[in-house]
């Protein structure tokens, strides 16, 4: 499995911000947009997660 990149996965996310804003965007198309920006958010939520536990272990 290939690493998470918070980078990337925050870049989508604004795309599809700007998608679902579109009025020309169809609801079918904003239901697939919010379950993938679901999966993203997950990934980032467990990225910083990950990220803060090694912080706090550097000063263990």
């Amino acid at each position: 499995m290939a690493e998470f990149d918070y980078k990337k996965a925050m870049a989508e996310l604004e795309d599809i911000a700007t998608c679902v804003s579109d009025p020309q965007t169809g609801l079918d198309d904003i239901d697939k947009y919010i379950k993938r920006s679901e999966e993203l958010i997950a990934g980032c939520r467990k990225y910083l997660r990950s990220a803060r536990e090694k912080v706090e272990n550097l000063g263990k």
